[in-house]
């Protein structure tokens, strides 16, 4: 049990399994799951699809914070990569065709990633602040959406396109197996190399590893050209949801979930160690608190407030402190010294 508290996101886990009990209350079908042709339907399941996007930014969140960097980008990162795509296949002739689908995915993925490799270049080569940079990256990023869409909400049609977010495959929401794929080849390529551990010695401690013969560089730049790829891929799944892109509102405080995604994941802001997994809970654990939140018919005042009180006590939850109070035991008395039976009662005495 003890060594289940001091895990990176045990409590990430208990906060989701409580969420989830407070909706069966409330309603019991919250947890039912139906089958219709084939396609599993239910709230699960819809937390899942939706999970998508914050699982994809949370993951490159994960990289550049483990680097001891942060990205507030990808939210703007998100809606270039929506408007790209959204303004491409308005104005394609066959917006349906296989060649345009691609298309208008290579656009919104290549665009993502030129600006997290921007990004990189600003970090690494120049030395420039990750905040700064990415912060100013934010700003321009919004802009660019309006450039492409010329400031206006931006509508296509096209099936194939709308499947990414919300087909299935094998049952399950296409989006989500996307995501959870990209996931799991990124923890596999990050845990069974070199790179995992190159990425957290950059964030722990970057002269030290450079002195070992690490190019913290390259690191620094590919995780936030990473990062930009994934978010390029969340905007993706945001706006063929619903096949509109806003470019006042398509990602809009997304970097904050990804953010809080990764906290309550166990990495810490300072860098070094990360965990995946822990972002994986993290990200989920957002979406089911935004479902819960409307499940409850919450009023969308007290919302952020709602939402800030229960990320506060996970965060509290996994403070060193907090969890000493639950793992500490407080130590036994040292006990007597052994009398010797040949002693006389005056030598115990004195």
């Amino acid at each position: 049990m003890r060594s289940a508290l001091r895990s990176q996101y045990f409590w990430g886990v208990v906060a989701l399994v409580l969420l989830v009990g407070v909706n069966v209350v409330k309603d019991p079908s919250f947890v039912q799951i139906t089958i219709n042709d084939g396609n599993l339907y239910g709230s699960l399941i819809d937390i899942l699809r939706a999970s998508a996007p914050v699982l994809m930014i949370a993951t490159g969140m994960t990289l550049v914070i483990a680097t001891g960097g942060i990205d507030l980008s990808v939210g703007a990162v998100m809606c270039v990569a929506g408007a790209v795509s959204m303004e491409f296949l308005a104005n394609v002739s066959d917006p349906g065709s296989l060649t345009s689908v691609l298309s208008a995915l290579g656009l919104a993925l290549g665009l993502s990633l030129v600006l997290g490799m921007v990004n990189g270049f600003f970090v690494s080569v120049l030395g420039l602040q990750p905040f700064i940079t990415t912060l100013i990256m934010m700003l321009a990023g919004r802009g660019i959406a309006k450039v492409i869409t010329a400031g206006q909400n931006t509508t296509a049609t096209s099936a194939p396109f709308r499947w990414i977010s919300n087909g299935y495959v094998l049952g399950f929401p296409v989006a989500f197996l996307i995501a959870l794929v990209v996931v799991a080849a990124l923890a596999l390529v990050v845990r069974r190399t070199a790179l995992g551990l190159m990425i957290e010695s950059v964030g722990i401690n970057p002269k030290a590893s450079r002195m070992a013969g690490i190019r913290p560089r390259n690191i620094l730049f590919t995780v936030y050209a990473v990062s930009g790829l994934l978010a390029g891929m969340a905007g993706v799944f945001t706006t063929a949801n619903v096949m509109t892109v806003e470019v006042a509102k398509t990602g809009m405080n997304m970097e904050l979930d990804a953010i809080l995604a990764v906290v309550i994941g166990g990495t810490s802001l300072a860098g070094g160690k990360f965990s995946l997994g822990g972002s994986v809970i993290g990200a989920l654990l957002i979406v089911t608190l935004d479902k819960t939140i409307t499940f409850l018919s919450i009023p969308s005042a007290a919302t952020p407030a709602f939402k800030a009180v229960v990320i506060v006590i996970i965060c509290l939850l996994q403070s060193e402190r907090v969890r000493a109070l639950f793992t500490h035991r407080r130590p036994r008395p040292p006990a007597p010294p052994a009398q010797n039976p040949t002693q006389t009662l005056e030598e115990v005495v004195a």
